[in-house]
């Protein structure tokens, strides 16, 4: 026997609302009509996908399972209307995942082709890596922007693509550094607030000190760029920064670029999904020059 799609789409109204009562008002049916829909998709699935404590209605594991399903199947209902509506037209919305550390002037200066043009409706959601790519995987998002390189276990179904690979260099606020500036005497004598562990740029610092054979003094490190421009604009450390991030403060000088780091760099990454019909925007965003159309 198929499954009905009428039942999950009950129980996922149900779960998401986690109250009978209050689906049934929302949807303009009995709560017995509801439970009988329930039901129906229990007994065809073989397992009870609710516990009731008090009057709320709580998720069996069972129940996790089919709401996780039914969250990637009515969300592809809807990319499917949205791809293939106006006569194939490519779809107005861009939906864009950022991690949360990541720089806003970044995020910016992606979306910034599309800023201005009406036709499209611009959603840019912030999160954790694994949660954004979730929502990419179940087609609730078009792209992930992230300066952390997938590993290999998720590339067979998602594909990152290199976008932009930007110079590092060390920043502090005018005065905090004084004379030589070279790089030996600048690892040995300041402190240093860097990116943490596992970046494109914090490798390179790290691999940069290393051959030179000096320790630096770490005393913060930092996954979020908005606050590692705090931090820099506090002046307690030299901060390790693409200069994106901090442009507003070089160009009002309450900044300056201490030194360059040849050969560090940050890499950022436009991770999406494949399917047979991709958000042909998000495709002009990735490869600038397509023809966006109208």
């Amino acid at each position: 026997m198929q499954l009905n799609y009428n039942h999950l789409r009950y129980f996922w109204a149900v779960a998401r609302d986690g109250n009978l009562t209050r689906t049934a008002a929302r949807l303009n049916v009995s709560q017995s009509s509801l439970s009988v829909q329930i039901a129906k998709l229990e007994q065809r699935l073989g397992h009870r996908l609710f516990d009731r404590t008090g009057r709320q209605l709580v998720l069996t594991e069972a129940g996790q399972i089919a709401l996780e399903h039914a969250d990637t199947i009515f969300a592809s209902g809807d990319d499917l209307v949205s791809t293939l509506r106006d006569s194939g037209q490519p779809r107005k919305q861009v939906r864009v995942g950022a991690i949360a550390t990541l720089s806003r002037n970044f995020q910016l200066d992606f979306i910034r082709p599309l800023l201005g043009r009406h036709e499209f409706d611009i959603v840019v959601r912030s999160g954790g890596l694994d949660e954004l790519l979730g929502a990419l995987v179940a087609l609730g998002l078009d792209v992930v922007l992230t300066n952390q390189p997938l590993s290999s276990a998720l590339q067979t179904r998602l594909v990152s693509h290199l976008i932009a690979t930007q110079d590092v260099s060390l920043v502090a606020p005018p005065g905090l550094v004084s004379g030589d500036r070279s790089l030996p005497r600048l690892l040995r004598d300041y402190p240093f607030a860097l990116p943490a562990q596992g970046t494109s740029a914090r490798t390179g610092f790290d691999g940069l000190a290393g051959r030179l054979g000096i320790v630096p003094q770490i005393v913060a490190e930092i996954d979020d760029m908005a606050m590692m421009r705090l931090i820099a604009r506090e002046g307690a450390a030299i901060a390790l920064l693409p200069p994106i991030v901090v442009k507003d403060e070089l160009a009002s000088t309450k900044l300056v670029e201490i030194a360059k780091l040849p050969g560090v760099t940050e890499d950022f990454y436009a991770i999406t999904v494949q399917r047979r019909f991709p958000n042909q925007a998000v495709a002009q965003l990735i490869y600038p020059g397509r023809d966006l159309g109208s």
